[in-house]
């Protein structure tokens, strides 16, 4: 395989990756915070360290690193459409997974 074609190949499978982990990761973060209030510094802490908001931080994370990886080698004017299908994706789950208002 030469060069470009693995290249191709690499943006393709970090696109994905970008554009199912900001839904997925928003998703366990919005399923965590469900019913917690946040009034101290305590509450705010023990959010954090819940196992949906963790994931959900980390998948995030995961997000931010591989955008900013995809965003390293593609043209911005590539990388913003085709991601741009996970905000797309990221409202349909908050519809129809958590029941929101859109």
């Amino acid at each position: 395989m030469d060069r470009a074609a693995s290249l191709r190949w690499k943006t393709r499978i970090f696109a994905l990756i970008v554009i199912l982990s900001n839904p997925l990761g928003g998703y366990w973060l919005a399923k965590g915070m469900r019913g917690r209030t946040t009034a101290s510094a305590v509450d705010y802490l023990a959010a954090i360290f819940s196992p949906w908001v963790m994931l959900g931080i980390l998948v995030l994370i995961l997000w931010l690193l591989s955008r900013m990886a995809l965003l390293s080698w593609a043209d911005l004017s590539y990388v913003l459409p085709v991601t741009s299908l996970g905000y797309v994706i990221t409202a349909a789950v908050g519809h129809f997974l958590l029941n929101e208002q859109v």
